[in-house]
């Protein structure tokens, strides 16, 4: 960002699974109040993620509202074993997206609505900004700094797959442990814990596990007419979810699902489907 655009204040609001009903009374006033709302494009797979966002400032915003600009999203580099290199790299591209993006609508005439106020800049993110979600990380790489960064909470996968599936997160007075397909792959079962969350698994990770005693609760487009749920004991649901997953995937092109599993006595607390 050049340093003669004016000050910005930066507003990172969780839109929770983008269902309009799962925003909250303050993400709603957030996205009323912004200047400029960016919205990321990731291909041509993905353009029902931008266009699902879009809805969203639809249906919440009226008018005047802000300003809605696409950026591109870049595509991270996923050859060799440096993943927290290929991370950085991928962050720096998208705080220079975020950067031309803004650059781009004050050459096009944007300015702030209040004078002598800073730019009011948001962007809206899926589930909780706080949450498995790398935004503050990008907005802090920002230059100039904002001038402000707010965070609006959203409801995250892991409390609509629970109320999915109408079940309780942890046992009484029991730790659990949110983690990723990738560590879930790499170190196997979290140890001291009997529940785990698992987020950000493209590869089933949980078919590497040893699945005795052990129950599963999945769930995809959770908060969408298409959402798609399914659980029981690991061997016997796994494989239906193997299934459903790259099913999901080939007719929509893209896919967003948690799962939580659940090992020992008293593990099947629930077999809905």
């Amino acid at each position: 960002m050049s340093a003669s655009l004016p000050p910005v204040a930066l507003s990172l609001i969780g839109i929770g699974t983008g269902n309009p009903d799962h925003l909250t009374r303050e993400a709603q006033a957030a996205m009323q109040a912004a200047d400029l709302i960016l919205l990321p494009h990731k291909g041509e797979d993905k353009a029902e993620l931008a266009a699902l966002r879009r809805d969203l400032c639809d249906a919440v915003i009226t008018a005047p509202g802000p300003r809605i600009k696409g950026f591109d999203m870049p595509v991270r580099r996923s050859t060799g074993d440096d993943y927290l290199a290929q991370v950085d790299e991928w962050h720096a591209a998208i705080t220079q997206r975020w950067q031309a993006a803004i650059a781009e609508a004050v050459a096009q005439g944007l300015s702030p609505s209040e004078e002598g106020q800073p730019l009011r800049v948001a962007l809206l993110v899926w589930g909780d900004p706080a949450l498995y979600d790398s935004t503050l990380r990008i907005a802090a790489r920002m230059q100039p700094a904002p001038q402000s960064v707010s965070v609006v909470a959203g409801i995250s996968s892991m409390q609509v797959l629970c109320a999915a599936h109408a079940i309780a997160l942890n046992g009484i007075g029991r730790p659990f442990v949110v983690t990723t397909g990738r560590q879930l792959r790499e170190q196997g079962w979290p140890p001291g814990v009997d529940t785990a969350v698992v987020m950000l698994d493209g590869q089933c990770s949980f078919t590497e596990l040893a699945p005795e005693d052990l129950h599963i609760w999945w769930g995809a487009y959770l908060g969408m007419d298409r959402q798609r749920l399914d659980s029981g004991p690991l061997a016997e649901a796994g494989p239906r979810i193997v299934q459903a997953r790259a099913a999901a995937r080939r007719q929509h092109g893209w896919i967003m699902d948690i799962y939580l599993l659940r090992r020992g006595q008293g593990a099947c607390l629930s077999t809905q489907r």
